[in-house]
């Protein structure tokens, strides 16, 4: 079994978020930035199903400007055996990076793959579910839960209402949560001989397919400022301000 995982390079979690001050974006340059969370957890089940003996193989794939090698780095440090970098020095919509993931599924031809639920810096939620949609693949998200059985997988997925368990034939895309498992650390060792594993380069625009966004961005502005509350002498006076005022009863 071949396991691909898609990891993301974004702004460090612990980062405050600055806004550019002639709204075209957010403020990048000497900025810390780290894996996406969610891909943390994906790249550790992936290596977990391969230190079973249930996967030979686990690959990690990421897309985005040189520097981005970095996140390709970290997953081969935690036990990734090979990488490949898609450059792309430009923003790209997750329909975009869907049919750059589905290009390169196509080439490796793995059994499954594995990414984060959702990246932290635009919340998006669909590069996952695209790219199960455009190969004709099971999909499972938000699992916090995996087992593997021959050609079968069963997941737990958390949603609204709880935990649901789906059970789905290989091949698969998979989207994971933070609850699926405890990322491990990499140790100084296994970074050094990340340095050493096969990293493969590609350009995006090489790959055949038609990555131009279909949604333009007007303006980035921050959030207005959270207003003090109030205090109240009764509950009369609550419910009467959240009808009147508030309006949300």
């Amino acid at each position: 079994m071949k396991i691909l995982v898609a990891v993301k390079r974004v702004i460090d979690y612990n980062v405050q978020v600055r806004v550019k001050e002639d709204g075209t974006g957010v403020h990048t340059e000497n900025v810390k930035m780290a894996t996406n969370p969610p891909d943390d957890n994906a790249v550790e089940e992936a290596v977990k199903i391969k230190e079973s003996g249930k996967a030979k193989e686990v690959i990690a794939v990421t897309i985005g400007e040189e520097k981005t090698q970095e996140t390709v780095r970290k997953a081969l440090a935690v036990g990734a055996d090979r990488g490949i970098h898609i450059k792309s020095d430009s923003y790209l919509e997750p329909l975009g990076v869907a049919k750059i993931l589905k290009k390169i599924v196509e080439k490796e031809k793995p059994d499954l793959v594995f990414m984060g639920k959702q990246a932290i810096d635009d919340d998006c939620n669909q590069t996952g579910q695209m790219l199960a949609a455009m190969l004709g693949w099971a999909q499972g998200t938000f699992i916090s839960k995996i087992e593997l059985k021959d050609k079968v997988i069963e997941v737990i997925r958390e949603v609204d209402e709880g935990l649901e368990t789906v059970e789905m034939n290989l091949p698969a895309v998979v989207t994971c949560d933070l609850r699926l498992n405890e990322p491990r650390y990499a140790s100084l060792p296994n970074i050094m001989k990340a340095k050493k594993k096969p990293l493969e380069q590609l350009i995006a625009k090489d790959l055949g397919v038609d990555i131009s966004n279909r949604i333009e961005q007007l303006k980035v502005e921050e959030p207005p400022k959270r207003k003090g509350g109030i205090k109240v002498s009764s509950v009369a006076e609550l419910v009467s301000k959240l009808k009147n005022e508030a309006k949300v009863i």
